[in-house]
């Protein structure tokens, strides 16, 4: 992975009265309550938020077809900030047809993790992983705040988890939900991983499961050049049917097995990604520190912002 900070340089800090555009590139909007008040928070910030089209918009389980999910990433260049409002299924598919990127924040996680992973293997910075529209409102303030701070140019605090391999890495940052990325091995939607620092997350999956995933990483070598890896929250992910059994692998056991052999830096407990706790906004491509030693990812933002 090239280490050149241009490439995935992030856009102008937002400003008051800068525009956003929600998004729904994934499934359904089923909850227009978590919607409105996700955009109340933004408001809030002082951002304009156009009205959004995506709501009652669906076709099956996702939100609207193929075509109407993808107009939504077609924002006009007066848009500062394009919010993805929901997860579930279905941004992938969007990623068949050429996706008409324009400089810009671009924010989501969970189902947009293939958005985010194709808009930074197109060469495009400032796609954050952090919360959706209709999660926001429901973060913990310093969650909320962290994204503020973020997306109008001040400095962020470092994440702090539990170390599990030490050593100290720095590399461009990639972070990820690990079945929506698993899928996109092979092509070209996938950054170059090498000397990246990459922090996963998932949610509903199995300890097999996982261990099936990241077994499939190691087989296409996509772990092995890496300088560093996190773990962040991996909600529902204990097999509570067979926590009894004597035959079975914990969700720990699994994480730290997979990537023990690795030699870089490897942190647990980072709070981001699904569940409870706060899903701390992650820039795609900008360059970060995992320390080992002890336990924190660092950004290293640009200081001309």
């Amino acid at each position: 992975m090239p280490q050149s900070e241009h490439l995935w340089s992030l856009p102008s800090p937002l400003k008051v009265g800068d525009r956003v555009n929600i998004a729904a590139p994934s499934s359904a909007i089923c909850d227009e309550t978590s919607l409105l008040a996700g955009i109340a928070v933004l408001k809030s910030w002082g951002l304009t938020v156009n009205t959004p089209t995506c709501h009652g918009r669906h076709w099956g389980y996702l939100a609207g077809r193929d075509s109407e999910r993808s107009s939504d990433l077609s924002a006009d260049a007066g848009v500062a900030l394009l919010a993805c409002a929901r997860g579930g299924w279905g941004a992938a598919r969007l990623l068949e047809q050429a996706v008409p990127w324009r400089k810009g924040w671009f924010l989501g996680f969970s189902d947009v993790t293939a958005l985010l992973c194709s808009r930074m293997a197109s060469g495009f910075g400032g796609g954050i992983h952090g919360p959706l529209v209709t999660t926001l409102a429901s973060e913990p303030n310093w969650s909320q705040q962290r994204l503020h701070d973020l997306l109008f140019g001040h400095p962020v605090a470092s994440l702090q988890g539990t170390c599990w391999a030490g050593g100290v890495g720095i590399g461009p940052l990639l972070t990820v939900n690990l079945t929506v990325a698993s899928h996109l091995l092979g092509s070209r939607h996938l950054p170059d991983l090498r000397g990246a620092i990459l922090v996963i997350e998932d949610v509903g999956e199995a300890p097999y499961r996982l261990d099936r995933m990241l077994t499939h990483w190691r087989l296409v070598g996509a772990l092995q050049d890496l300088e560093g890896i996190g773990f962040g929250r991996f909600s529902g992910c204990d097999d509570a049917e067979q926590s009894e059994s004597e035959h079975t692998f914990s969700l720990e056991q699994v994480l730290r097995e997979r990537t023990q052999d690795l030699g870089c830096p490897v942190v647990a407990d980072l709070p981001v990604g699904h569940g409870n706790g706060g899903n701390a906004a992650l820039p795609m491509g900008v360059l970060a520190q995992l320390d080992g030693n002890s336990g924190t990812l660092s950004l290293e933002l640009p200081t001309h912002r």
